[in-house]
């Protein structure tokens, strides 16, 4: 049976399970429901590391697994008038260095691996206090309560190899609708999102290698998710945050076999920073650790992010 062969891979069995954090799925992002006006933009490049332990099966013979994952991301927004409502677009496409190692009965073992990583794309529009507006009306209005909903797709773009269990990418698509709401008391910024992860087939998963002939299929169950934001205005685009998660659900089955032990029941807590350095540029600064995991990566995370924004179009005048 192709479970059996798979723990005689060893700590490549074991660090799968690390990899899963790279499609976003535990990712915390505050104010992701505030409005902008009509054609503003921005691009940022953020630079993550994640860095801590790895959970995997009992039965393999590993002690002390860890690994690192450095991510640089280039992302792009753009907001929209959509039938007269405030709506836009983000998108992006990580570039992955990550490194694992773990003690196999006395001897270290370790792999490597780089590329490009499965990239992203989000609409999101607002459906209640959030009309569309340009920067005359928008410097008028004040924020109490904002609605919208958002729909995000993983583009399965990453570096993927069939015969390996390590990889960047995860040849596969997945969805994640979400609804979001925001709600403002003077400097006070409360966000609570809710939404579900769909994921397709993974057709091709550990195939054709010397321990597991043939081609097998990977398909895992939705992931509720839940998030909560608390962020406080100091002055304009200077502001910190609490953030915190929680996702459950997301059993994967090879072949059609489920195995129940992956069912993922975890929550993550952090913190977040925006610095304005000069008019259209800002830093943003973030931390996240897990705070309850029953399975996957029990890791810290830093971000380093810049950002340049404008207005009036799709690029800087």
């Amino acid at each position: 049976m192709i479970g059996s062969h798979l723990k005689r891979l060893g700590l490549s069995a074991a660090l799968v399970f690390f990899t899963a954090p790279l499609f976003y799925g535990q990712t915390l992002a505050p104010r992701a429901y505030v409005i902008t006006p009509v054609d503003s933009t921005a691009f940022t490049v953020t630079s993550e590391i994640r860095r801590g332990g790895v959970l995997f099966d009992a039965s393999l013979p590993l002690t002390d697994p860890s690994g690192t994952i450095w991510l640089n991301t280039p992302t792009y927004y753009h907001s929209l008038d959509f039938f007269g409502r405030s709506s836009n677009i983000t998108a992006g496409l990580p570039y992955v260095v990550s490194s694992f190692q773990a003690s196999d009965f006395g001897q270290i073992r370790s792999t490597y691996r780089s590329g490009l990583g499965d990239g992203g794309v989000r609409f999101s529009v607002n459906l209640m206090g959030g009309p569309a507006m340009k920067m005359p009306e928008y410097m008028k209005w004040k924020q109490k309560r904002v609605l919208g909903v958002s729909l995000f797709a993983q583009v399965p773009t990453g570096q993927y190899d069939p015969r390996l269990l390590i990889n960047i990418g995860t040849n596969r698509w997945a969805f994640k609708p979400e609804v979001g709401y925001s709600e403002r008391h003077g400097k006070w910024l409360t966000d609570v999102y809710g939404g579900v992860w769909f994921f397709a087939k993974n057709p091709e998963f550990a195939s054709g290698n010397r321990f597991v002939p043939g081609t097998h299929s990977k398909t895992q169950k939705p992931i509720e998710v839940v998030e909560a934001h608390l962020s406080y205005d100091f002055k304009p685009r200077l502001w910190v945050s609490l953030d915190g998660n929680f996702w459950y659900g997301g059993r994967s089955s090879i072949d059609g076999v489920e195995d129940r032990a992956t069912l993922q029941k975890n929550s993550r807590v952090g913190a977040t920073a925006a610095i304005p350095i000069t008019g259209r540029q800002t830093l943003k600064f973030s931390y996240d650790r897990g705070a309850f995991i029953r399975f996957g990566g029990d890791f810290q995370s830093v971000q380093i992010g810049w950002q340049y924004s404008w207005t009036g179009g799709w690029l800087p005048k």
